[in-house]
């Protein structure tokens, strides 16, 4: 067991919260991001902006409103919104940017795994695909009730509800019920029979103010290649209730089911020998049995002989067992709510206080080659299963006197979470496949694992910020202590105990000056990362003895940023620079034979240097036409060889570049809406990215564009009606667009790679009345 303390910080931490009012220092270190109808952000009065660049801010800030995500293909995720912003590297399988498997996002060389995100201040977890803490947001909400997507690339704000947010954070704010009644709808129909349709009926303002909304949206499309499906069904409902004053009562519910057919992962060699379009052979289960028994005549799969007669060699185009599985799959269902009071106690003194609760049960599937089933089939289904059932409550006192503003708060949360690995029997025949592939799987015939892990955590934070003529200074600081327990119930070989980590001074500093149409900004944020409760990663992934073994600290980073704001007439502007030093990353890797039994086991692996700069601006060039652009260079490195437990080095990866980190992004945008007529072209650059540690292996860059058009109908039997048309990847391009889905090697071609969706055509009516 690891115990990590920091009295020192704890002590300080106290006396801030004791005694911060009197301090001359201050923050914008925000609470969680507003609601729609309050959004107060600086630079917030310009309600033109649909992207707003940080205006007063301290740091390297940007929000993007809803009017943004309109001009995209309708239902796509509010992460594909945000991919033009500086830093930002946004990659997906699909054009809507929401197929799970696929989906990754970094922000300055930090992975997904190592940014906050939050909706309504609701924590959202990690965003990892075996998630344990959360969920994506896909699944939280649908994009039409999106109002403002708040990106701060450095560490974010203190307030944020996150323990793991190393490399920035990402805040959603859901849309309040309108104050007047209507019903908004659209429908979408396009390229692989996709089909999406939305509907909210608000009640607008009724007896005593109360308001709500309901809303359902669907998405099914086949995929673009193979065979198989994905679709999602989501319900959102919100309701506002004032208690007199300014105090009110909110409460916000969400169901999401949804079910999808995965695509094959694939290496750069399987590209070259197979094409960009090759996927799982889902409609040929006949052929994947003749596949897997070959397979194991040959001893690849490690299983026992069931057909000698299958030969030992595979069908042409096929050279490996991993060429085309049968199929795999992803199934989650999640339940979210959460109630929000929010009251003034005093003049100038504010208070908010949250409760959520999440559940979630999902399922990964995989019809695996490596194993055989009871009744003899040389394939069988494994999966990995999850289930979560978290709540919490975080609240924040503000209180604000003049140019000063002084918020506290607290957020707690007590997360079960349920892993296990199992396998199940496909139809006997060996023919067909009798086994519905998009339904929760049931009467496993061997469960190889299962756990429950149970993770607490506390965090609290204060930040203060004053305003003294044109010069706004801020402080603040966090500090939490999460503590992990693991505990077997079919403990197969894998870690239990309890780990925790502790750090009660995060701190946070900076200041912004203003010359006229000019701000300067610069800031500083240290941040530690919580330990995941896992059997798939974290500290638990691994054998008892490996576990024992262990010797960590929890990762950390320090972030430093300074850069100029431009604001004149239609022009934004900022330019801006950053250095993180990143320290104890933890990798897991076999060790060497210091270790009993060579387990897999995490180790800190030494730093990660990035520093880089990042440019933006929008301009409104008349009342219909607005330019956009941004380009960020990121230089991410590693600091440190990996060494085995004898001090030899095992990767000589010292001055490569990180994983999955491009050195160059680059975004711009062309939209025009003159009221009528709507249009919106875009496109993203990004160059070549390695996917081994040593920088052997890459994916080429890529430009990808995608375009829209629209007319508003003002008269006429479609008089209130939007008809828009939607591009994705208008050049068709071939590109790879995921890498490390399997994760990362040290050197060498691996399967970790996702194809990029090709052009994609798609129609959509809306209206509103």
């Amino acid at each position: 067991m690891t115990r990590l303390n920091s009295l020192c910080g704890a002590a300080m931490l106290a006396a801030l919260l004791h005694g911060a009012s009197g301090t001359a220092m201050a923050a914008t270190l925000a609470a969680p991001a507003p609601e729609a109808e309050t959004v107060d952000a600086p630079g917030a009065e310009d309600a033109g902006d649909i992207v707003v660049l940080g205006r007063g801010e301290t740091r390297q800030v940007q929000e993007v409103r809803a009017e943004d995500l309109r001009t995209l293909a309708p239902g796509s995720s509010p992460l594909k919104g945000i991919e033009k912003l500086p830093g930002v590297n946004f990659q997906s399988a699909d054009a809507f940017g929401n197929y799970e498997w696929a989906v990754r996002i970094s922000i300055r060389g930090f992975n997904q795994n190592q940014l906050g995100y939050t909706l309504d201040g609701i924590p959202l977890g990690d965003f990892s695909y075996g998630n344990n803490n959360g969920l994506h947001i896909s699944r939280a909400i649908s994009p039409e009730n999106i109002a403002l997507t708040r990106v701060t690339q450095g560490a974010g704000s203190v307030s944020a509800n996150a323990t793991n947010n190393l490399g920035g954070t990402i805040e959603f704010s859901s849309r309040a019920p309108s104050e007047q009644a209507e019903v908004e709808a659209n429908a979408t129909y396009g390229s692989e029979n996709t089909l999406r349709g939305f509907a909210r009926i608000d009640t607008g303002a009724l007896g005593g103010g109360f308001r709500a909304y309901l809303s359902y949206g669907y998405l099914g499309l086949d995929k673009w290649k193979g065979v198989g499906e994905q679709r999602q069904h989501v319900v959102n409902a919100r309701a506002v209730l004032p208690l007199g004053g300014d105090a009110q009562l909110s409460a916000y519910g969400s169901f999401s089911d949804r079910r999808e057919n995965d695509y094959q992962d694939m290496s750069l060699e399987m590209i070259r020998r197979l094409g960009y379009d090759h996927d799982n052979i889902s409609n040929d289960f006949a052929l994947a049995v003749r596949l897997a028994q070959i397979g194991a005549n040959r001893g690849d799969t490690g299983t026992a002989v069931t057909n000698r007669a299958a030969g030992t060699v595979y069908p042409a185009p096929f050279t490996s067992v991993d060429d085309a599985y049968y199929d795999a799959g992803g199934l989650r269902r999640d339940y979210l709510g959460g109630l929000r009071l929010e009251a003034p106690l005093a003049e100038g003194l504010k208070l908010s206080l949250s409760g959520y609760y999440h559940n979630n049960r999902g399922q990964g599937l995989w019809w695996t080659p490596y194993v055989i089933g009871t009744n003899g089939v040389p394939v069988a289904v494994r999966t990995t299963e999850y289930g979560i059932k978290r709540g919490g409550a975080f609240g924040a006192l503000d209180w604000e006197r003049g140019d000063n503003k002084l918020s506290m708060g607290i957020w707690w949360e007590r997360n079960s979470f349920r892993q296990a690995r199992r396998f199940y029997n496909v139809d006997d025949t060996a023919t067909i496949d009798g086994r519905d592939h998009l339904r929760y799987q049931e009467n496993p015939f061997a469960t190889q694992w299962f756990f429950r892990y149970l993770t607490e955590t506390v965090q609290l934070f204060v930040s203060d910020r004053v305003t003294v003529g044109d010069l706004t200074l801020s402080f603040g600081a966090k500090g939490y202590q999460v503590t992990n327990r693991a505990t077997p119930i079919v403990q197969g070989g894998l870690a239990a105990g309890r780990i925790e980590a502790t750090d009660w001074f995060q701190p946070s500093l900076g200041l912004n000056y203003r010359l006229g149409d000019v701000e300067l900004f610069a800031g500083f944020a240290q941040v530690t990362r919580a330990f995941p409760s896992a059997a798939t990663t974290g500290p638990f992934a691994t054998t008892v003895a490996g576990f024992n073994a262990l010797d960590i600290e929890p990762e950390a980073s320090d972030t430093y940023e300074a850069g100029v704001r431009l604001t004149r007439g239609g022009f934004q502007g900022v330019l801006s620079g950053y250095l993180v030093n990143f320290r104890n990353r933890l990798l897991s890797f076999r060790n060497g034979a210091g270790i009993v039994g060579n387990p897999a086991i995490l180790q800190n692996v030494g730093g990660v240097q990035s520093y880089g700069i990042e440019a933006t601006a929008q301009y409104q060039l008349s009342r219909p036409l607005r330019l956009f652009a941004s380009y960020s260079h990121n230089v991410s490195t590693y600091r440190d060889d990996v060494l085995n437990a004898d001090g030899s080095v095992r990767s000589a990866i010292r001055g490569r570049t990180v994983v999955d980190a491009p050195r160059n992004i680059a975004s711009t945008e062309i939209v025009y809406d003159d009221g009528g007529v709507i249009g919106r072209i875009g496109a993203n650059y990004m160059s070549r990215r390695f996917f081994t540690y040593t920088n052997d292996q890459s994916v080429p860059g890529r430009v990808l564009v995608d375009a829209s058009l629209g007319y508003r109908f003002a008269a006429g039997p479609l008089k209130g009606f939007e008809l828009q048309a939607s591009v994705v990847n208008l050049f068709d391009k071939d590109y790879v667009a995921t890498i490390g889905s399997n994760g990362f090697g040290d050197s060498g071609d691996n399967q970790t790679l996702l194809i990029g969706a090709p052009r994609q055509v798609f129609a959509t009516l809306r209206t509103r009345f």
